[in-house]
């Protein structure tokens, strides 16, 4: 077990410290269960009240919040994301075992480093590479064409398609799918007509994929996810999409073929995007909203109808059924008799 010192956590982390430097810290909580040895963070206002009945060892908080504080505190512009470094210290993972188990199949002209780990049950197709450190979980499969770059980790169940490049870094959550075929479809003589899928997928450096997403691979160019994108659980990417880097997603998003997310964006979750639109950078989009049209950015936008209690929420939707017939009246109404 690591049991740091505040004094050490400070100065790796480039924090102030107010309080003992030899405090040592076994644990991260938060501010309503944290112990004496326990390390929590004080970042968002609500949460402010229950700093005082706190008996956390230490807190990591704005040197706003942290005036007549009579704890332990390490002073940072950004609390959050500096708990989120200092939690990572504590956080148990596996050691590498590097090989392949007896139980997994790689195809011959798979190409493996022997850095890599491949795990029980999966399968490397063909022309497929797995790189130094990559980690392949239990049942995964990397299909044809797929490379897998270095330090990567498929956690279990991931599925790369075909055709699908990670680039280093790169997590992918159980039950992601990766490369399958995007929603080609042309109609003719009463019937659909399947269109090829001959693009690929390709994930820059340090992105994250949840759990149970899907990324479909381009009809003829990529569908590509630019640096350190992360995407939450349940979302679906169509073909052709572009994300720019740093652009997080929420749970439960789906943007359709062929639309460009810009940089730096954050759009929340339960989001429609429609096809062959572009999301200018720094775009914000709140939850549950549908954006059928290019936003320039950068900006706040939302759609969404917040929720109200079902009576009122009823006689909303009786009047927004009158709304054209009531705007045609005040047309009329405010109507010039001259302009006849």
């Amino acid at each position: 077990m690591i049991t740091p010192s505040l004094g050490e956590l400070a100065t790796r982390f480039q924090l102030s410290l107010r309080g003992d430097p030899e405090w040592r810290i076994e644990g991260v909580a938060t501010l309503a269960r944290a112990g004496p040895r326990q390390l929590a963070f004080l970042a968002n206002p609500a949460y402010r009240k229950q700093l005082a009945a706190s008996r956390a060892g230490a807190v990591v908080m704005s040197a706003e919040d942290a005036e007549g504080h009579a704890g332990n505190a390490l002073i940072s512009r950004n609390p959050y994301a500096d708990f989120a470094r200092i939690a990572a210290l504590f956080e148990a993972r596996p050691a590498p075992c590097p090989g392949i188990h007896p139980t997994a199949h790689v195809d011959p002209e798979a190409r493996i480093d022997p850095g890599a780990e491949i795990g029980p049950l999966a399968s490397i197709g063909p022309r497929a590479r797995v790189a130094a450190g990559a980690r392949i979980g239990p049942g995964c499969v990397v299909g044809p064409d797929c490379v897998v770059g270095p330090d990567c980790e498929l956690v279990a169940r991931v599925t790369l398609v075909a055709r699908v490049r990670l680039g280093p870094r790169v997590l992918v959550h159980p039950g992601a799918v990766l490369g399958a075929d995007g929603f080609g479809l042309a109609f003719d003589e009463g019937h659909w007509i399947k269109v090829p899928q001959l693009g690929g997928v390709v994930v820059g450096a340090d992105c994250e994929i949840g759990a149970n997403t899907c990324i479909d691979r381009g009809a003829l160019d990529d569908t590509e996810l630019e640096e350190d994108v992360r995407l939450d659980n349940l979302i679906q990417i169509g073909h052709n999409v572009r994300i720019g880097a740093h652009t997080a997603i929420a749970g439960c998003t789906a943007i359709a073929g062929s639309t460009q997310i810009g940089r730096y964006c954050l759009i929340a979750g339960g989001v429609g995007i429609a096809g062959h639109l572009v999301i200018g950078d720094r775009v914000r989009i709140q939850a549950m909203s549908m954006v059928s049209r290019s936003l320039d950015g950068p900006g706040e936008y939302a759609s969404g109808t917040p929720i109200q209690p079902v009576r009122a929420w009823r006689r909303s939707a009786a009047r927004f059924r009158q709304l054209d017939q009531l705007a045609r009246a005040l047309l009329n109404k405010d109507k010039d008799p001259t302009d006849d």
